[in-house]
């Protein structure tokens, strides 16, 4: 690999959301860094427009990965810039409900508004944050808006990271679950990785690391293998964790590390899907594909939220019930079908095992109060879409976990945890994570501006 070397200051392990902020905060303090990827480096230009392909070129294991009973679909990218890429943008901090919770746990002070809002603000300064103007909502989200009002249920619009988006020009954002082919949306891929590669920073993509060797007190040791598997071992002097819950837990076994809380508590905000049929048309995957969520203190209360959403067609046809003709009758209708999701903010942790041919497992299942919220979001949906005009409500009875969190959670306590309140792991010091693999629980908030803020304060503690 081109300009490669084989010893630097820093190696950052995943370039997603945390990687690559770390690396641009470490890399213009004239720091020596190398960010290793398992998956691909698209460009605006390149990013693929069939599901088909983005599924098995963008995510693990061809677009989904199942948990142990096969009732919670994993979504994980695998790709530059990691979920920044394939999500849809939404940027919100925590709430006091949230960061209360991961305090209460973690016994850690900075898990406060007052502590981590001057970190919110700084994100501010490479990436833009905007609401969908309520002239180019599609009329899936108007059925949002209106069916909330009518119920006397309270909600916002989302904030996204992204500028200038050209809805005039008949843009489909359902097409940015593949990336974004304007660089409207604000990728760390378009933001913080690009000042990185500025500042000196090395990538390899399509690097698969495999082992963590930390035996010698002089270097950490990382290996793996490229695309053409040629094998590969870089040194260190320290090392960061960024490539999420799985893949930083399944690291660290494999690696052979003894903590006991590795691969523990791991939760996925599950999400439920909604489908409405309606006499007319629309058109749900037309033009911006999200716009409101709730903003109900009931709901928040009750541990779930709500947003409008669709999905691509292999993706939303597995809603569907029914197979032959009733199957094909939906799918030809797809354009009369609206849809809300219901995320509820789960309280049974799961845990992620690595079983035999290196496989990985994960035990995550929903206990009776995470299937009561998720029966409470179902009844508000469902009276949401009535009173808007939907002929049936097909229920999607399979979770989808966006959301990865956990598996190396942050705490006060070594037994407890597997990283400390200065993002160093109890094990070995020399290796740090501010990702959200070290979430305590589930926020039940969008976590990827607190995983950007958390990643902003690491950085710049590490460096001082």
């Amino acid at each position: 690999m081109k300009d490669i070397k084989l010893n630097y200051d820093y190696i950052i392990i995943g370039a997603g959301v945390s990687g690559c902020i770390v690396a641009e905060r470490l890399c213009s303090r004239g720091k020596n860094v190398l960010l290793l990827e398992a998956g691909k480096f698209f460009y605006s230009k390149n990013f693929l427009t069939k599901e088909v392909d983005s599924n098995s070129q963008m995510y693990w294991n061809g677009g989904i990965e199942l948990n142990s009973n096969a009732s919670i679909g994993l979504i994980r990218p695998k790709v530059v810039g990691g979920g920044s890429i394939i999500n849809g943008g939404l940027l919100d901090p925590f709430d006091d409900l949230a960061l209360e919770g991961f305090k209460d746990i973690t016994d850690i002070d900075f898990f406060s508004l007052n502590s981590l809002n001057p970190y919110y603000e700084k994100i501010n300064s490479l990436t833009t944050i905007e609401k969908i103007p309520e002239e180019y909502a599609n009329l899936n989200s108007k059925i949002f808006k209106q069916g909330f009002k009518a119920n006397g249920f309270q909600c916002a619009s989302l904030e996204r990271g992204q500028k200038n988006c050209p809805y005039s020009d008949g843009v489909d954002c359902i097409t940015c679950l593949s990336g974004c082919p304007t660089n409207s949306k604000q990728s760390t891929m378009t933001t913080y990785l690009r000042e990185a590669l500025k500042n000196g920073a090395k990538i390899f993509s399509e690097f698969k690391v495999k082992q963590v060797d930390n035996s010698s007190r002089e270097s950490i040791k990382v290996s793996g293998h490229d695309k053409n598997l040629k094998q590969w071992t870089f040194s260190c002097n320290k090392l960061i964790l960024a490539s999420g819950a799985i893949g930083n837990s399944k690291l660290l076994i494999n690696s052979g590390f003894k903590n006991k809380n590795i691969g523990k508590n791991f939760y996925t905000h599950p999400q439920y899907m909604l489908m409405a049929e309606f006499d007319h048309e629309v058109n749900a995957y037309k033009g911006p594909l999200q716009n409101y969520k709730s903003d109900d203190l009931n709901f928040r209360k009750k541990g779930f939220k709500l947003e409008n959403v669709f999905a691509p067609p292999a993706a939303i046809s597995a809603l569907f019930n029914g197979v032959g003709d009733e199957f094909f009758s939906c799918l030809k209708n797809i354009n009369k079908f609206g849809s809300i999701e219901v995320c509820i903010r789960d309280e049974n942790p799961g845990e992620i095992k690595v079983g035999r041919n290196n496989k990985t497992i994960v035990y995550k299942e929903l206990s009776d109060l995470d299937k009561k919220k998720r029966d409470l979001g179902f009844d508000a949906i469902k009276n949401i879409l009535y009173s808007q005009g939907a002929k049936r409500v097909i229920e999607g009875d399979f979770g989808i976990g966006l959301h990865l969190m956990g598996g190396c959670s942050i705490g006060s306590e070594e037994k407890k945890s597997v990283f400390a309140p200065d993002f160093s792991m109890y094990e070995d010091k020399r290796i740090s994570c501010a990702d959200s693999s070290i979430f305590p629980n589930a926020p039940g908030i969008n976590p990827s501006l607190t995983i950007m803020a958390l990643s902003i304060k690491f950085a710049e503690e590490l460096h001082e």
